[in-house]
């Protein structure tokens, strides 16, 4: 397994990844770990698409799931299938309002739970955002991809993946 999951922040990436995983063990990185260095500030574009590269260096099967178009262009011909979550905003921030703790992402819950309406704000935009993060990049990247590709758009659709 070589495959990408890219969708909106509360998508359901994590959730999936780990269904396809205990179907079929592999690697998983999630491009939030290689896109920032502390807190919110990005990382050079460079490092992280080389870290990503390193990663798929070292794993015969795996999983990468993000929001980061910029960092899944140039690996895009490395993955075996193109997964595109897009069940609509109001699944995204419902999903995040019922996410439990990350402490990969955050000290506390209560740090976690301080940074909630930003992200809200931030996954609200989806739809009308022209950076690398919103609809319009995603959808580029997955009509371009000429692989095996999907694109689920309601929830109930991951649990068949």
């Amino acid at each position: 397994m070589k495959t990408i999951l890219l969708g909106n922040a509360g998508a359901g990436k994590s959730t999936l990844s780990k269904l396809l995983i205990a179907k079929q063990a592999a690697a998983r990185l999630s491009l939030d770990e290689v896109a920032f260095c502390g807190g919110t500030q990005r990382r050079s574009l460079q490092d992280s698409i080389d870290d990503v590269r390193l990663f798929i260096a070292n794993h015969e099967s795996w999983i990468i799931e993000g929001c980061y178009a910029d960092i899944i262009e140039p690996i895009l011909g490395e993955c075996d299938e193109l997964i595109f979550l897009n069940p609509g905003v109001d699944v995204c921030i419902a999903h995040c309002r019922e996410r439990p703790w990350e402490p990969e992402k955050f000290d506390s819950k209560e740090a976690q739970d301080k940074n909630l309406e930003n992200l809200i704000e931030w996954v609200a935009a989806y739809d009308t955002r022209s950076d690398d993060y919103g609809l319009r990049r995603h959808r580029v990247l997955y009509e371009a991809f000429k692989g095996s590709k999907r694109e689920f758009n309601h929830t109930r659709e991951y649990k068949s993946a």
